[in-house]
């Protein structure tokens, strides 16, 4: 996955948000959840070994999307550790959805404005989402062979353009990745208006 981040940014993308473990995932078996979270302890330690200077140049922002409190105690830190170390970055961005579900985000931001007292537009709903600094994503790419999004940014993405891939994730390469973005180059994004209204626009 990091490769594959790498060559998004490389191709001009600015943020990358990877769903890694949604909130019905944590219904499964001890062991498979354990091994995730191996991944996680050995990737974010390998980052925070790296040399500052290195780190510094590449200013990428991580962000944790999802309920936290629902993970481990140590995975927590680790997140928000990597949060915290790159928070000062205003550019690119890998957005960690983990423990996560687009269902219950939209729940906690109803029950947050209901809290505050808060009489909600589009505009500040979305600011009391995990996403509230982000842009909404223009392309979500969904592998192994699944036609759903399996309750990922449910909100967020009311106008992305869908991609599937009948590949399983391991086997997604960055040709894949070039695919997926050459597709979604060819397509014409509408947001409700007619092709007529595009052309006078343009």
């Amino acid at each position: 996955m990091e490769e594959l981040t790498q060559h998004a940014f490389a191709l001009g993308v600015e943020h990358v948000t990877l769903y890694a473990l949604s909130t019905e995932n944590l219904n499964r078996p001890k062991e498979e959840l354990e091994e995730l979270f191996g991944l996680l302890r050995e990737h974010f330690q390998k980052y925070k070994d790296k040399d500052k200077d290195v780190e510094n140049k590449e200013k990428i922002r991580f962000r944790a999307l999802g309920d936290l409190s629902l993970l481990p105690e140590d995975i927590q830190e680790i997140l928000r550790e990597g949060e915290r170390r790159t928070a000062e970055f205003t550019g690119k961005s890998v957005n960690l959805a983990v423990a996560y579900g687009g269902r219950s985000e939209l729940v906690r931001a109803v029950n947050l404005a209901i809290e505050r007292g808060e009489q909600v537009c589009e505009e500040s709903f979305s600011k009391l989402l995990y996403t509230r600094d982000l842009p909404d994503p223009d392309l979500i790419i969904r592998t192994g062979k699944e036609m759903r999004l399996s309750n990922f940014l449910l909100y967020q993405a009311a106008y992305a353009e869908l991609y599937f891939s009948e590949k399983m994730f391991p086997d997604f390469t960055k040709g894949d990745l070039e695919e997926a973005f050459r597709d979604y180059a060819e397509r014409r994004r509408r947001y409700g208006k007619t092709d007529e209204q595009l052309d006078e626009a343009e």
